[in-house]
């Protein structure tokens, strides 16, 4: 196993939060496991076709970051493992996972797929199938509305745009242009690298000669910050920093959360190449359980509550499987539509 890297120690102690912002991100950390775990068995099932990413042990990530912006206002834009990021922006679950099935009735209109999450309402900028492909995009979003603000004069344009792609699309030259670019221009916007330590079936180690991506930031006069990816808590204060900082007209954030999927890259993904140590060690951090110890410690919630929360969560998943299953297919005489912007 290659030698882990030593993490800036957050005090969860110290942290200042709320009963109801801790059940809030407990809840969201539940709901993106727990529909993953249900993705999983429906596509072991036939049900969903393509390749499918789940996100399953990097939950505190995009709880943490978009819980700390204003979801449904601020864009957010996704990876192919997008299903969570959906989900945490607001996009209803039934609709996710109607959109998996293939249906008329998801988010993409059954057009997109697992790796296609899109919401205009929810200002989801989409899920990409290729490695670093929304990063111009969500700089295009950010751009978009400081322009809006200072060139047009919108005062309400105040949105911050959180973009997130995987250790792998740090080295792709669309991360160096946009990261150059949002420094120039001081863009409102996170750039959120999930170092999940493994792009496919590539060590990141073996295939960059910084490691240390949040490094990357500082050739660019830009703020750079590590943190604990398995910790809902440590992710959310970096993240609400970061989103003041680019609200306030400050530009922009490079976030580098080292987390860990807990599947393979894709439930294609025998999953062989990444030791039993290894595995034993991240599973051992999971950030649902370690939240939830939290907020017991703390008695911010009881056990009772959070499995109120468990039990409701599995309602909404078996709800969404339903809705899913019983709407209709895209219809053949609509194959064209959506191509340009008509409707």
């Amino acid at each position: 196993m290659v030698q882990e890297r030593i993490l800036p120690v957050f005090d969860t102690a110290q942290t200042q939060i709320t009963k109801e912002e801790g059940l809030l991100l407990y809840e969201d950390m539940v709901l993106g496991r727990s529909f993953e775990d249900k993705c999983a068995e429906m596509y072991y099932r036939g049900k969903m076709f393509g390749f499918v990413h789940l996100y399953n042990g990097q939950e505190a990530v995009s709880t943490g970051v978009i819980q700390a912006m204003r979801p449904g206002e601020d864009y957010v834009s996704s990876t192919y493992r997008d299903h969570v990021h959906a989900l945490s922006a607001g996009v209803p679950a039934k609709e996710v996972m109607a959109e998996l099935f293939g249906k008329a009735t998801g988010c993409s209109k059954g057009r997109g797929g697992s790796m296609h999450m899109f919401s205009s309402e929810h200002k989801l900028l989409g899920g990409y199938a290729f490695v670093a492909e929304g990063i111009p995009v969500a700089t295009g979003a950010a751009f978009a509305s400081k322009y809006r603000r200072e060139a047009l004069g919108d005062a309400g344009s105040d949105q911050v745009t959180a973009c997130f792609f995987g250790d792998g699309a740090a080295n792709n030259g669309q991360f160096f242009e946009c990261l150059n670019m949002a420094a120039l221009w001081k863009l409102p916007i996170l750039y959120v690298v999930e170092n999940n330590k493994w792009a496919i079936g590539m060590a990141h180690e073996r295939a960059t000669s910084v490691p240390e991506i949040y490094k990357k930031a500082h050739a660019f006069g830009m703020a750079g910050v590590e943190v604990d990816g398995m910790d809902v808590l440590a992710v959310r204060a970096v993240a609400k920093e970061a989103v003041a900082r680019a609200r306030a007209g400050e530009g922009p954030t490079l976030i580098e959360a080292l987390t860990y999927r807990f599947r393979g890259h894709s439930l294609a993904d025998p999953d062989e190449l990444r030791s039993k140590n290894e595995k034993e060690f991240w599973f051992a951090r999971d950030p649902i359980k370690k939240l939830a110890a939290h907020l017991t410690e703390q008695n911010l919630a009881t056990q009772e509550e959070l499995k109120e929360i468990d039990r409701k969560i599995q309602a909404v998943i078996d709800d969404a499987v339903k809705f899913a299953e019983s709407s209709p297919e895209p219809d053949p005489s609509e194959l064209y539509r959506y191509i340009f912007a008509e409707d």
